[in-house]
């Protein structure tokens, strides 16, 4: 995730404190303005400072960790967790119901306390905001109750976009999955967008009068749900973040094609490599 644009003159201090695995990038700009990040001595008031390799970075007087490599997990949130590190209001988060051999990580995007399913996590803060931005393209996929009359001409007129008080909202697709209950007051919806702004789909469906009860991130780009239980954790495999995000292998890594995972091999010696006699075939890997 290195921006060529910086090249020799460093990148971001926020970058690289959300690359370290140490917080986002919006935290750090929050701590840097706080005096907790300090450069070569200097304790920093601004976020505009670029770092180079070399550069001793501190926060609260601790050595910036070094990074690590990238990771990305998916997680299945129940219902009743907030998407935060800490709540003002006390009630239960995310992140203190990861399994304790977890790193520190950070969220892609959030989830409401009352919405479920997919949430992408990472250590690497950083990634965590290039999957975030609409720039990107990603859909996300939701599986939608609602309560209340459905017009299929109104959600068709969704792929148009839509102002819901003051606020634009783009392009939403929504169909009707089933229906159910007293003259199909009861509905489930498939709904995809690219946005995702704060409780967007909520906001968009009370403006058709209907009523969420219940939503389900099924999608999140190439990423899905699947068969994931409320609660588990799963690593995306190490090859599959090199084919969908481009992130490169680590040295001396390469892809183990069966199981999944990335593996690392010492590289063989070319001194003591045996040489293969004329007519001999190298044996299938």
């Amino acid at each position: 995730m290195t921006d060529p644009a910086q090249g020799a003159k460093g990148e971001r201090i926020a970058k690289v404190m959300a690359r370290a695995g140490l917080c986002s990038r919006r935290d750090a700009e929050t701590w840097i303005a706080a005096g907790r990040v300090a450069v070569n001595g200097e304790i920093l008031k601004s976020a505009a400072r670029n770092v180079v390799p070399g550069d001793d970075v501190r926060v609260d007087g601790a050595e910036l960790p070094t990074a690590e490599r990238t990771r990305l997990w998916r997680y299945h949130k129940p219902a009743g967790l907030v998407t935060s590190h800490r709540d003002e209001k006390n009630r239960s988060t995310v992140f203190e119901r990861l399994p304790r051999d977890l790193p520190r990580v950070v969220s892609v995007g959030r989830l409401d306390l009352n919405s479920e399913g997919l949430l992408l996590l990472t250590n690497d803060g950083a990634l965590a905001r290039d999957l975030e931005l609409p720039a990107r393209g990603w859909h996300r996929r939701y599986r939608v109750r609602v309560h209340g009359r459905v017009d299929p001409a109104a959600l068709t007129r969704l792929k148009n976009g839509i102002t819901v008080d003051g606020v634009r909202y783009g392009p939403i697709e929504a169909t009707v999955d089933t229906a159910t209950g007293p003259s199909k007051a009861n509905s489930w919806l498939m709904v995809t967008l690219t946005e995702g702004k704060n409780r967007e789909i909520r906001k968009v469906l009370e403006r058709l009068n209907l009523s969420v009860n219940r939503l389900i991130r099924i999608g999140y780009g190439p990423f899905q749900l699947g068969p994931l239980e409320p609660g588990a954790v799963e690593e995306v495999p190490r090859h599959i973040l090199r084919e969908q995000l481009g992130i490169a292998a680590a040295p001396g890594e390469h892809a183990d094609t069966r199981s999944g995972w990335a593996k690392a091999h010492a590289k063989p010696n070319a001194k003591t490599k045996k040489p293969r006699r004329k007519g001999e075939r190298r044996p299938s890997s």
